[in-house]
């Protein structure tokens, strides 16, 4: 019997599955490894995700009657995310970038441990994106009984086909979050992501509600992709009794830029000039130093002396940024070759909405 042709309302979307727990299996010694092929397979056997009526890997209709069909491109060697660097960052930007007049949308599948810097870093680096691009993943893979894989994926998938939200998310747990404001906040639960600072951008339940005052409007302009990162970043989180020494230590060439996880509400030790100066020469050396909060919630501001202190040596207060976002977002301003007084500017201010401006 040749499948009928859908006559629905249909939604392209590609999902690029680049590794990660939801795609795994056990190996001889009884330990969770990414295989090649496996994830496809897999998905393949879940009713779930087709129609038999239907041309392969078209899902059934929605409520509303959209019809969503996706292509699996799986990487050749899935990668636990333990192992991404800048360069896998660049290919996922670079694949979306050369599928981009398509698919109507993008999901990505990716390990769980790092899925917040990279939901960060493409944010940034898909500069003018007008389509979704979700990531996703899971706690338990695929292949396990009870797993939260499939729930995950349909979520990422049926969001990514049928809401038009130009933004790079993350869906994990019923919730869309915007991915440059997404942080790992448990290493075992279920709910393993959550946006501190900003509430979803969306919610999956017996009904999705959009938040659409909180997503940003679609740009004008076309996509341009950016995939230079400067690789001589870092993060530092300051504790009580650090030293002169470490501090030098770690500032130290070929550093770049800082971030700098400080107390609470931005404050770091100022009892005297000795770690403070330290951050003043590395500023005036030309090191980008941008200040967080080492808190979950919480907005930097030199609201106290030991704040101000860190102004006045030339650091930028990060606002509300998540350390994640801090940091690929200074990767990416110091790999574009700009002045370093604009980085420190941009360092600032929201370019894909990832801090909150003061008013």
């Amino acid at each position: 019997m040749v499948p009928a042709e859908p006559t629905e309302p249909m939604s392209r979307v590609l999902v690029l599955y680049t590794g990660g727990t939801i795609g795994m299996r056990k190996n001889a010694r009884g330990v969770y490894e990414p295989v090649a092929g496996w994830f496809a397979e897999q998905i393949a056997q879940q009713p779930q995700l087709h129609d038999p009526t239907q041309p392969k890997f078209t899902t059934r209709p929605s409520a509303s009657g959209r019809r969503i069909h996706y292509d699996v491109a799986a990487y050749e060697v899935p990668l636990d995310s333990a192992n991404l660097d800048l360069s896998h960052w660049a290919r996922f930007a670079t694949d979306i970038e050369r599928a981009y007049d398509d698919y109507d949308a993008f999901v990505v599948v990716h390990g769980t441990d790092t899925m917040a810097y990279t939901a960060s870093a493409l944010a940034f680096m898909l500069d003018g994106l007008a389509k979704p691009v979700i990531l996703t993943g899971a706690q338990i893979p695929i292949e396990r009984l009870r797993n939260d894989a499939l729930d995950n994926l349909l979520g990422a998938l049926g969001i990514a086909g049928h809401y038009a939200i130009p933004e790079v998310g993350l869906y994990f747990h019923h919730k869309l979050l915007r991915g440059c404001r997404a942080t790992k906040v448990d290493a075992v639960g279920l709910d393993a992501f959550a946006s501190p600072n900003l509430p979803p951008l969306a919610e999956v339940g017996v009904d999705v509600k959009v938040a659409w005052h909180l997503v940003r409007p679609a740009p004008a302009g076309p996509l341009r992709v950016h995939t230079r990162f400067d690789p001589h970043v870092a993060s530092l989180r300051l504790y009580p009794g650090i030293t002169r020494r470490i501090l030098e230590n770690f500032l130290a060439p070929p550093l770049a830029g800082l971030v700098l996880e400080s107390f609470g509400a931005g404050n770091a030790p100022d009892r005297d000039d000795d770690l403070i100066g330290v951050l003043r020469a590395a500023s005036e050396r030309g090191v980008v130093i941008v200040n967080v909060s080492q808190c979950l919630k919480g907005h930097v501001r030199p609201s106290y002396a030991a704040g101000q202190a860190l102004v006045d040596a030339g650091v930028v207060p990060g606002a509300d940024m998540t350390p994640e976002a801090a940091l690929t977002k200074l990767a990416y301003l110091l790999g574009q070759g700009l002045p370093l007084d604009e980085v420190r500017a941009l360092a600032g201010r929201s370019l894909r909405g990832e801090l909150t401006e003061d008013p």
